[in-house]
């Protein structure tokens, strides 16, 4: 994420980030079960990095399920990275969890992790060179054979459907209740500020990263879950 799409999440955003979706809260709930079934495997003292953790979503639920696991979240967004301390603290989870403001490439070294979650972080990077670094930089800090569960924004606008279902995003944010002038900043991104690329390109670039193919398990409108291992 490049320094303006940082700032972008002030604090104001930060506030009121959990609640403005909460009528879309069951794409949120299959993204993180079908995530807990592909990590179940894992070691049940497990390290998990969550890479633009934001307020810690998938980071709570899945500290709830798994309660051995051990978490280092990652955000540039401080106001976003306050909310999920205070989360986590609610939550009696603080000696579980460790906190990085900040950027991946400038996370201090530290064991290897057994898996990483990147939820809608890398089509925030409209340059691809940047978006595979990202990969990249998740791939080194996996140990061998880690897992990467990653959900992108992603759409082939090529495609003769494709209006049909930017239509039926656009309604989905609406009843959301979020008001139509955040509609109106949220679709207007797509393409500028929110690189869209076609599903299987964005799987290309997980794999050039240093992961094996990805696998798409997750399509909910817009919304693409891949995940992939570190071989």
């Amino acid at each position: 994420m490049n320094t303006n799409n940082a700032n972008f999440f002030d604090q104001p955003l930060a506030a009121r980030y959990d609640t403005q979706f909460q009528k879309l809260a069951p794409i949120k709930a299959v993204l993180h079960f079908l995530t807990q079934m592909i990590l179940m495997d894992l070691p049940t003292n497990a390290r998990i990095l969550c890479v633009g953790a934001g307020t810690g979503a998938e980071l709570l639920y899945l500290a709830k399920v798994f309660p051995h696991w051990h978490f280092t979240a990652v955000d540039p967004a401080k106001p976003m990275l306050d909310v999920c301390k205070k989360r986590v603290a609610e939550q009696g989870l603080l000696s579980r969890c460790n906190f990085h403001n900040g950027y991946l490439s400038d996370l201090p070294q530290c064991p290897q992790f057994d898996a990483a979650t990147c939820f809608l972080v890398s089509h925030f990077l409209t340059e691809q060179s940047q978006r595979t670094a990202l990969f990249t930089d998740i791939a080194k800090r996996l140990a061998q054979g880690g897992v990467l569960v990653n959900a992108d924004h992603c759409a082939d606008t090529a495609i003769g459907t494709y209006q049909e279902l930017h239509q039926l995003w656009c309604s989905t944010l609406h009843f959301s209740d979020i008001g139509a002038a955040r509609v109106e900043k949220m679709t207007s991104a797509m393409g500028k500020s929110i690189s869209l690329l076609p599903p299987p390109e964005v799987a290309l670039t997980i794999a050039a990263g240093g992961f094996t193919t990805p696998v798409q398990f997750l399509q909910t409108l817009m919304i693409h879950g891949w995940y992939a291992l570190k071989p």
